[in-house]
This record gives C-alpha cells, structure tokens and sequence, in this order.
C-alpha cells in the first residue's frame, strides 16, 4: 500500500524568519513556538525581558528534531520608540539577523470601557500601540521586503475592526483603521511578491480583559461566564496556517469567533469552566507586551 503525501506542505516556513511583537505572552507567545516548531527562525520583540525569555526556551525547545537549528532571538522592544523602530533593521542586522519574512504585527489591546465624553484617558495609549505602531513597523519593514520582492505581513485585528460596540469606540476606532490599512497596502503591494493578510478574532481569553478593566480580574472573567472563548493557540495556529500557504496564495482575511459567538453582542452562553493552569497560563502579558 503506497503512503500518501501530507494534506498540505508543512515545509514551507523552514529556513524562514518572523518578526512577532507582543510576543512575551498571549497569542504572540502561542505563534512564537508553532513558527519555531515550523522549522522557522524567530524574533521576539516585548517590554518584559525576563517572559521573553521563558518564551524564548519554549521556542528553542520546539524547534529541535526535524525542525532544529532555527534561531531564536529576543529583544527588549516598546513599539511606541519611534527611534526604535526605525533602528530595529540595523539592530537585528547587529544581532545578526538579516532578511525577514513574516512581520507579524501582534502588540496591542484595549483599556478601559468609558464612552464617548467621559475624558480622555488611555485614548492615546491606545491607539499608539494598537494603530500607529504596527503602521510604524509594517512601514519599516515594507521597505525592506520591496527591495526583496518577498515577504508576509500578518496584522492582528479583531471582531472590533467589523462591528462596533457600546464601551469600545476608541478600540473599535483602531481596529477599524488596521482592516482599512491592512486593506490598502494588499492593493499597494499586489504587483509585488509581498502578501497581506489580517487575522480578526472575536472572544479569545488572553489578558485582554484584564487590562479592559484595568486589573479587575472578576469583571474579566465574567467577560468569558458560560461561554467557551478561543484559546490563544487556537488563533496561533490560523497565524500559523496563513503563514503557511503557497506563495501565490493570499489569504486577504481571516475572522475568527468561538462557535458560540455569532457577533460582539450576540453570544450563546451556558456553564463551562476553563480549568485554572490552562486559565493561569492565558493571564500572561500586559496591553502590548
């Protein structure tokens, strides 16, 4: 009986390398192991030095066996530093990382749930981190990859970006303008070999809440009362999956929700519990970290 080939190529990343901010917890962590299990080279870029590195061993560990010999770097990175950003190419140049494939641009989330009128507080934080630092970095790297003819950039939206809220305007705002920017630079970069994708996911139990109510665990966790949210993993491996795809093929948008969210609001709730490590381990990272 002749063996039959895998689905799909699971090869494709091998020798490669992504950039991911936010990547000391959360879905950017998640995305850091899978890439590094793919056989792909990666740099991971947060605020908090001492999870990167945990995160750093996790991705050295997933890529031994058939996919070792990747490597693994981490750096201190706030990408609100403009000087930074702008100098991250000859940086990573220094730490001798040269050409980069994937740019995943992860780094972001919201704070507070104040409506129109009640000040202005955190509005600038966020949309610093969530809009105009992931335009910064694609800007960055952009550049780089024309010159190559080649390159991914993968922008994390959310549900945000396609359905505005009561209590999230200036989060739905950002989101919004990612689709928007993620939309054009595809039609700017079609003649190119540069592929774009965004990768919107509704309720995903990460830190998320935590920071939307600024530190109040209880009222995050009641965001997540009798519902099954998705896992940061389960949004890292669509990263993943997007990353993956042949060269000629694009995928424009990916929009992910658990199977019991239908919109922001509409949402099919009944008892489940998330077992507390798996719920320990999702309370990780900070708003972009």
């Amino acid at each position: 009986m002749h063996s039959q080939s895998p689905l799909f190529d699971t090869t494709r990343l091998h020798g490669k390398t992504a950039v991911i901010t936010g990547a000391s917890g959360g879905i950017g962590a998640a995305a850091a192991v899978l890439f590094a299990r793919a056989g792909c080279n990666v740099v991971l870029l947060a605020r908090r030095q001492d999870a990167l590195g945990a995160v750093a061993e996790q991705c050295e560990a997933a890529g031994t066996g058939p996919s070792s010999d990747i490597r693994v770097v981490s750096m201190t990175f706030d990408v609100t530093d403009r000087q930074a950003v702008d100098r991250l190419p000859m940086s990573l140049g220094e730490a001798g990382v040269q050409d980069i494939d994937v740019l995943i641009n992860n780094a972001g989330g919201a704070i507070g749930t104040e409506q129109v009128g009640a000040g202005m507080a955190d509005i600038n934080t966020m949309i610093s981190i969530n809009l105009v630092s992931l335009i910064h970095l694609t800007q960055v790297f952009v550049a780089e990859m024309k010159k190559r003819d080649n390159g991914h950039v993968i922008n994390i939206g959310s549900i945000a970006g396609r359905e505005p809220y009561v209590g999230g305007s200036i989060y739905c705002a950002v989101k919004h303008a990612v689709r928007a920017f993620s939309t054009a630079l595809m039609k700017e970069v079609v003649g190119t070999g540069i592929r774009v994708t965004e990768v919107a996911p509704g309720f995903v139990e990460t830190n998320f809440s935590v920071s939307r109510f600024r530190g109040d665990a209880e009222a995050a966790a009641e965001v997540y009362r009798g519902m099954q949210p998705c896992r940061f993993k389960d949004v890292a491996e669509d990263i993943l999956w997007c990353a993956m795809r042949p060269p000629h093929v694009q995928v424009a948008e990916l929009y992910v929700l658990p199977t019991c969210q239908a919109s922001a609001t509409i949402i099919a709730r009944k008892e489940f519990r998330v077992e507390e490590p798996e719920r320990q381990a999702m309370h990780t990272c900070k708003l972009g970290e």
